[in-house]
């Protein structure tokens, strides 16, 4: 439940603080950018549902600091890049802007990037660093971390191992 906290209030509470979900009429790039809004809100939603069971399934744990993984995740979603749980949200909103009509809270994920990014390279990744060392490494110099690859990346080891 407290790992819904955050994406719900990135994703959902700070939008609707932004547009209380009002659609402006007419929306720019009418049904063609509703209907990509949808598919980025949709998409969204589900690799970020699928990256929390990832956690679980193949890490042995959460996202969450109090409860890490036992493992790196690589798999599924993660082959292709490093935060798809950001680039998830990120999306989500992006989708909001355009089902919405509002390009202006494209600015939103766009602005919030910047500390997100700081934060993982400055917290994130040398947690994960010391947490799973050669391990992570090779996944970092083969895994983008915000543009996802369009061919899965296949470790050479398999992955799960300290």
């Amino acid at each position: 439940m407290l790992m819904a906290v955050g994406p719900s209030v990135f994703a959902g509470v700070i939008p609707w603080l932004l547009t209380r979900w009002r659609v402006r009429r007419p929306v720019p790039g009418g049904t063609p950018a509703r209907a990509l809004g949808a598919l980025l809100v949709g998409g969204g939603a589900v690799v970020l549902a699928s990256s929390f069971v990832r956690f679980v399934t193949e890490g042995v744990g959460t996202p969450a600091p109090m409860a890490p993984p036992e493992k790196l995740v690589v798999g599924g979603i993660y082959r292709h890049v490093r935060h798809p749980m950001y680039v998830a949200m990120g999306a989500a909103v992006a989708g909001q802007a355009l089902l919405l009509g509002r390009p202006r809270l494209l600015l939103y994920p766009v602005i919030a990037a910047v500390p997100v990014a700081t934060f993982v390279r400055l917290h994130e990744e040398p947690v994960l660093v010391r947490r799973f060392g050669a391990q992570y490494e090779e996944y970092r110099r083969n895994v983008p971390g915000w543009l996802p690859r369009l061919r899965p990346w296949r470790p050479a080891a398999p992955p799960g191992g300290r």
